[in-house]
């Protein structure tokens, strides 16, 4: 069976019979209708994923591999901060007038900075590191930049990811200050799994470990009855997961060098409430 499935249960069982919940707290989100959407939450939850042993994609329910790999090469291969730069609608509500989520996420990675190998992006920096000097042990990215908060249409919820090598493997922290755990858990999860195996492949190494550190890792209240019903569901073996062998350079990927088979799931569940 998933070790993503599994994970995902125990992280979900442990959430709903243990978090503290934020009823009778004054929060911020609401629902669509003006309610205030409370949750259960963790905090400082750590999950680990061996990469060299499956894809976590859970089979609780699909994850959109591929549309969730399009917002990550929207943010870390184009660099872009303009919705028309991404095939799905997920960052519509949160664009201006002209299209853009302001100064946040693939806008920051865009920065060029002065570093001791000359002037460029946070992106090109980690993989000049995992190229040159692969064991340091200063090869991250950070896109929470204080500076440009008031002008982000969402301030970054997975803000920092740090990479390190340990012999012919390439293994990634992904730091999440906050994550909807229904909708939004396993998506970063495929995302940054992706990231690693991409950026293995380009630098001459092996994927590693992913290790996702979430601050705050919460269940919204009308969310669930439907984790409930989710977690007590069949579980499959994870599915294949390959990318094109020929690709030697990050810019080079596209969604179609990404290849997913035997994936075995349960249906969608469908119409999600979002809170806001």
């Amino acid at each position: 069976m998933s070790y993503a499935d599994r994970l995902f249960v125990d992280m979900c069982t442990d959430i709903i019979e243990n978090g503290f919940s934020s009823e009778g707290q004054k929060v911020r989100p609401v629902w669509p209708d003006g309610t205030p959407a409370h949750t259960i939450k963790k905090f400082g939850v750590v999950n680990r994923y061996d990469l060299s042993k499956e894809f976590p994609a859970l089979t609780l329910r699909p994850t959109a591999i591929k549309s969730a790999v399009d917002e990550m090469l929207w943010i870390w291969q184009k660099k872009s901060n303009n919705i028309k730069d991404l095939h799905s609608h997920i960052w519509d509500e949160w664009a201006d007038e002209n299209g853009t989520i302001g100064k946040a996420y693939g806008y920051q990675l865009g920065i060029k900075y002065k570093f001791a190998q000359g002037e460029m992006d946070q992106v090109d920096n980690v993989i000049w590191q995992l190229k040159n000097q692969p064991y340091s042990r200063r090869i991250l990215t950070n896109i929470f930049n204080f500076n440009d908060l008031m002008e982000m249409g969402l301030e970054p919820c997975a803000y920092s990811v740090t990479f390190n090598v340990t012999g012919d493997r390439l293994n990634a922290i992904l730091h999440q200050r906050s994550q909807d755990i229904l909708a939004a858990n396993n998506w970063n999860v495929v995302q940054y799994a992706v990231l690693v195996y991409m950026l293995a492949q380009v630098t001459g190494f092996k994927p590693g470990e992913l290790v996702h550190v979430i601050a705050d890792a919460h269940i919204y209240d009308r969310h669930v009855p439907i984790i409930k019903e989710m977690i007590q569901r069949p579980q499959y073996p994870a599915p294949t997961f390959r990318l094109n062998p020929d690709v030697k350079d990050f810019y080079d990927f596209t969604l179609d060098d990404i290849v997913i088979e035997n994936y075995q799931k349960n249906p969608q569940i469908k119409d999600i409430p979002i809170a806001i």
